[in-house]
């Protein structure tokens, strides 16, 4: 059904998510801040950007629209999510992870709550054709068993990069949470955990080296490690009965048999994370449509918790 969505930003993730729009036919319109990031974003797209910021369109506009998708920068993703509830916005698409800190975050959830809104997060890595994939050969396998996962990040291209301290400063929450989400929206929150931090950088001076252990709520054991002044980069892998399901990358899928050496490529449809972002065309339908697999804002506060033991500030 078609639906007159806004989309809020006008930068790269914005663009991924007016293609999608845009293939869906849905009646879009988007709001942007400056002129610089709209002629780019008219150019990419086909789509006319309203240029002035999303305040100055709320105090113009008296319809609210059917949905609403929030991309802007990441130390304006609250603050933007909060102006829309309270302008009568009800259903929300915000991009992960739902703020700039977690006491932004809760602010968002506070305020869904009392005003009754529906915040979704933006995780699209529960989208990728290769996490349906592993999802239907652990079904199959009667669950998880136990999983694995990495999140290190380049310190050295971030450190050099143009990214504002006050992002870097919480680039575990901001970045690092995609593949963590994916790794527990798989294998199961967790249920207990322990973590471990060491080092530290002078962009993100609350660690660099982060590994732990627990145990999810089906059940499953899990463990994870980031080293963040070395070689890595992020990748999956869940444990069935049958099968290892290894997903390095995490947009491809790997199986080693039980009883096997060898670890072969999973053939699967991954036609629309080749034609858009990966993961996005998926998430977009899901939100459209109401579907459970968004993660909630609700959702997200109880895995705060988590996420700070993971950065050793619980």
């Amino acid at each position: 059904m078609k639906k007159k969505v806004l989309l809020v930003g006008a930068g790269p993730m914005a663009v991924d998510y007016a293609k999608v729009l845009k293939a869906l036919k849905q009646e879009v319109t988007v709001v942007g801040r400056s002129s610089k990031s709209a002629v780019k974003f008219e150019k990419e797209t086909g789509i006319e950007v309203v240029q002035g910021g999303i305040n100055n369109w709320l105090a113009e506009s008296h319809q609210v629209l059917d949905k609403v998708i929030v991309a802007v920068s990441e130390n304006l993703l609250g603050k933007v999510t909060r102006d829309l509830i309270h302008a009568g916005y009800r259903d929300i698409l915000l991009e992960k992870p739902g703020g700039l800190t977690v006491a932004d975050i809760r602010e968002v959830s506070t305020l869904a709550n009392e005003k009754e809104a529906n915040v979704y997060i933006g995780y699209n890595r529960r989208f990728f054709a290769s996490t349906v994939a592993a999802k239907e050969i652990i079904e199959r396998d009667g669950g998880v068993t136990s999983f694995n996962f990495e999140f290190t990040e380049w310190g050295h291209s971030l450190e050099a990069s143009s990214i504002a301290p006050v992002i870097l400063d919480e680039w575990f929450i901001q970045n690092s949470s995609h593949v963590i989400d994916q790794a527990f929206y798989v294998g199961g929150r967790p249920k207990e955990l322990c973590s471990f931090v060491a080092g530290g950088s002078n962009w993100h001076p609350k660690g660099s080296v982060f590994s732990g252990a627990g145990i999810s709520e089906t059940g499953a054991l899990f463990s994870y490690n980031a080293n963040w002044e070395s070689a890595g980069r992020w990748w999956t892998e869940f444990l069935t009965k049958n099968n290892r399901i290894i997903m390095k990358p995490m947009e491809q899928v790997f199986i080693q048999k039980r009883g096997a050496i060898a670890v072969d490529k999973l053939e699967i449809d991954d036609e629309m994370d080749r034609l858009y972002k990966p993961g996005v065309f998926r998430q977009v339908e899901a939100y459209l449509q109401n579907e459970s697999k968004l993660m909630t804002i609700r959702e997200q506060v109880k895995m705060l918790p988590t996420y700070q033991k993971m950065i050793g500030a619980d």
